[in-house]
Formats: structure tokens, sequence, C-alpha cells
């Protein structure tokens, strides 16, 4: 897979992920792990952790093809 692809992918890849942890925070849905419930605040760093992935791989890829 080509750096510029994997890059597309990646970035593809937070993105859902950053929207389904938004959508899970939003709709208040429960989430537990084995015999430990996770907190809706933890789905609102996700977001932003994943989302803030999401850009710097879109961002670098426009940066990338901006310079070819």
């Amino acid at each position: 897979m080509k750096s510029n692809s994997y890059e597309l992918v990646s970035g593809s890849v937070f993105c859902i992920i950053a929207a389904l942890q938004a959508i899970r925070a939003v709709l208040q849905v429960p989430v537990q792990v084995g015999a430990q419930a996770v907190p809706v605040w933890f789905s609102w760093v996700a977001v932003v952790v994943a989302g803030s992935l999401c850009i710097w791989a879109w961002a670098f890829r426009t940066a990338r093809q901006a310079r070819a």
C-alpha cells in the first residue's frame, strides 16, 4: 500500500471511530467491559483523540499532494 493510500485509509478509520464515539456519548449508550462500566466522558476523550488523528492524517496527505 502506498503511503498516500495509508494516510487516506487511516484518516477515514479514525473519522469513523470519532463519529461512533460521539454518537455513543450523545445517546448515553452504556458500555461495560467485563465487570467494569466505561463512563460516558471517556467517549468524549476518544472523540478528541480519534478526531485529532483523523485531521492529522488528512492534513498530512493534503500537504504531501501539494508538494508533488
